[in-house]
């Protein structure tokens, strides 16, 4: 259960955190599909249905960031 809830909130909150850190999306999602290819690679992820469910994750925080880039800039105009 622990698994599921961390493969729906964590690569998400992971893409806008890199997002804000290196000022760009392409570059934070890069970075947290490394990391997620990294635990796969070691075993941690187990099965199909948690590589979906971080695939999701991982679209809805690119969404999100994209979202959040716009309001910022709406603000700073």
């Amino acid at each position: 259960m622990i698994k599921i809830f961390s493969a729906l909130f964590l690569p998400g909150l992971l893409v806008m955190l890199f997002s804000r850190v290196t000022y760009n999306r392409v570059v934070g999602l890069i970075l947290t599909v490394a990391l997620i290819a990294a635990s796969a690679y070691k075993g941690y992820t187990h099965t199909w249905w948690l590589i979906t469910i971080d695939a999701f994750s991982l679209t809805a925080g690119f969404w999100l960031s994209s979202s959040m880039k716009k309001t910022n800039t709406k603000e700073g105009a």
